[in-house]
């Protein structure tokens, strides 16, 4: 379908010798897009600025077209390294519908084909010439940097994610609009915040499946539903204006299955803030929102404005805090005694006429890599079915008593006590006993010993 791309979408390739950036832009003309006509222009100028080689890719099964040349004259006035790159070449016989773009005057051309993967490592090979030498800091090209932390946008189609990526990024990144279903891929955007290097994923609103329109639509949620699983932290954007919605709960359960530390911000607070006189009602206002999450109490809420830029420090603030005290690990030996006193103050209720017992309780180390490692506990239990939901919650408040684990879940693996094998157990034999039995010495005929016949008798008198 035409027109499915309207952002700059950045990636890195990684074919070549070292790694380098693409920007692929939405296409110009045709009016095929009209309503993003103009913002598509714009990136597509922006992109032309900041990149160092430009590659024009044509359409091989429709041939030359009069836009074809326009943009070739647009592209020649940047003075940049200048590839054309003739698409849908799939095979050669279609060889010579690429010899019609001579007429374009390029010195440089390629046949490829994207969908069949023609000519693709040539094509990267003479980006790789023309582009300038790679730049590596003191460390040298094999250094491992920190690992930005990845936030995904998350939530309903025009509740401001795309609004609130750019009240971040105080820049015009993101195609915005009042039209539902504006942005449609998940756009990863570096940034940097008081040297903390962060990756903002800008994410398609996510529509019931029931109201999806088409095949493009259906994309979208499928990325955005991708970039909750592989980001750090989600920050769920809801329209305080409109409430908390059951497309909103959809959206938060997500969150939750994925095991995702979570951010709620719910966008417009300015014009919440309008309609109130003091703090008390404003909080009153955030309380009524919170309680409609109540599935997802570990994740902190707060008021934002896309529109003012305000609280914005305060949602970065709070992402820090998630990454420090995930990295918190509470000792075993203080795990137990914890564990042990939240048992005797509220045992748990029976269930099928056996109760559950904590035998012992650990945290293992958090995974080598992990930015912000879930806090994870194994539980010894005499029988691991016997863990409800309410005494799951009820664990979960006393770990956060001792560790609050801010935005994060706490995550509990039961591991049951192996049963004994009655029919393998050997202890008895050790003293003597026959299993098959029930532990009595085998029956049998006694030999009887004369225990006094066998010491020797004392003489009396010398």
């Amino acid at each position: 379908m035409p027109g499915v791309t309207r952002d700059r979408i950045t990636s890195q390739c990684k074919l070549g010798n070292y790694p380098f950036e693409i920007i692929d832009t939405g296409g110009i003309g045709a009016n095929v897009d009209a309503s993003f006509t103009e913002q598509v222009r714009a990136e597509v100028e922006i992109a032309l600025g900041s990149a160092d080689v430009l590659l024009f890719v044509v359409d091989g099964q429709d041939g030359l077209t009069p836009l074809d040349q326009e943009l070739a004259r647009l592209m020649r006035r940047t003075a940049k390294p200048l590839l054309l790159a003739i698409n849908k070449i799939d095979v050669d016989q279609h060889g010579p519908r690429a010899a019609e773009f001579s007429q374009l005057g390029f010195s440089e051309s390629i046949a490829i084909s994207a969908e069949h993967n023609r000519g693709i490592l040539p094509l990267v090979a003479w980006l790789e010439r023309m582009l300038p030498a790679p730049i590596f800091d003191e460390a040298g090209p094999g250094s491992d940097p920190a690992s930005p932390i990845k936030i995904a946008i998350v939530g309903r189609p025009n509740v401001g994610k795309s609004s609130l990526t750019n009240a971040i990024l105080n820049d015009d990144r993101t195609l915005v609009s009042p039209i539902s279903g504006t942005t449609r891929d998940a756009i990863d955007i570096p940034y940097e915040r008081h040297g903390q290097h962060y990756v903002l994923i800008d994410t398609a609103g996510i529509r019931p499946r029931g109201k999806v329109d088409n095949s493009v639509e259906v994309f979208s949620v499928m990325r955005s539903e991708t970039s909750i699983r592989r980001a750090d932290i989600c920050c769920l954007v809801i329209d305080a204006e409109q409430g908390v919605t059951a497309q909103d709960k959809r959206i938060a359960g997500m969150i939750q299955e994925e095991n995702k530390p979570c951010i709620v911000a719910f966008n417009k607070w300015d014009l919440i803030k309008d309609r109130t006189d003091s703090k008390e009602e404003l909080k009153e206002v955030l309380d009524g929102l919170r309680e409609e999450l109540f599935f997802i109490p570990y994740a902190p809420s707060m008021l934002v404005s896309a529109k003012t830029g305000a609280e914005l420090t305060r949602l970065f603030k709070t992402i820090e805090r998630i990454r420090s005290e995930s990295q918190f690990r509470i000792g075993t030996g203080v795990l137990n005694r914890l564990l042990a006193e939240a048992v005797a103050l509220h045992p748990p209720a029976m269930k099928s006429g056996k109760r559950l017992k904590v035998l012992f309780g650990t945290q293992p180390d958090r995974p080598h890599g992990k930015v912000i490692p879930i806090p994870e506990f194994v539980l010894f239990v005499n029988d691991d079915g016997l863990l409800d939901q309410s005494y799951h919650r009820y664990l979960d408040s006393k770990l956060r008593e001792k560790a609050p684990y801010t935005g994060l879940p706490i995550l509990l693996h039961l591991r049951a006590r192996a049963a004994r094998d009655k029919s393998n157990d050997t202890r008895g034999q050790k003293f003597g006993r026959n299993p098959e039995t029930g532990g009595r010495p085998p029956s049998g005929p006694r030999k009887r010993t004369n225990k006094k016949a066998d010491k020797p008798r004392r003489r009396l008198g010398g």
